[in-house]
């Protein structure tokens, strides 16, 4: 079973930067698509950006796009989402997802299309 863990959400203000990292275990992901999905308070989960383990093909959401980097350690096993320019309508529990690359067209940005998920981590922009 693979196992996800978030770390490095918190509070920042409007136009600053975190960066989120994720943690997978235990085993080695060359087959993988990793993604950061995230889920504001009575909305849907939104797709951020996702990361082909093999050749580290990157895809993001509209949203984010020129503001977030996805990017990947091979030898750690971690996945990262560097946010800049952060907006108030980035505020968000922010999902490290997973699944295997077979079967699966790319891009994988569907949140039903990810089978294995941290516990989240809570990002909060302030104005």
């Amino acid at each position: 079973q693979v196992q996800l863990v978030e770390s490095g959400g918190g509070l920042v203000q409007a136009g600053g930067s975190l960066r989120l990292s994720c943690a997978a275990s235990p085993r080695t992901f060359s087959r993988y698509a990793m993604g950061w999905l995230r889920q504001a308070p009575g909305l849907a989960r939104e797709f951020v950006a996702a990361i082909r383990w093999a050749d580290g093909a990157t895809y993001y959401g509209d949203s984010v796009k020129g503001r977030f980097t996805i990017s990947m350690d091979n030898a750690k096993n971690m996945v990262y989402l560097q946010m800049n320019s952060l907006k108030a309508e980035d505020t968000a529990d922010y999902y490290c997802a997973a699944r295997r690359t077979a079967g699966a067209t790319w891009p994988i940005k569907e949140a039903h299309q990810f089978g294995d998920w941290g516990q989240g981590t809570l990002v909060t922009v302030s104005e």
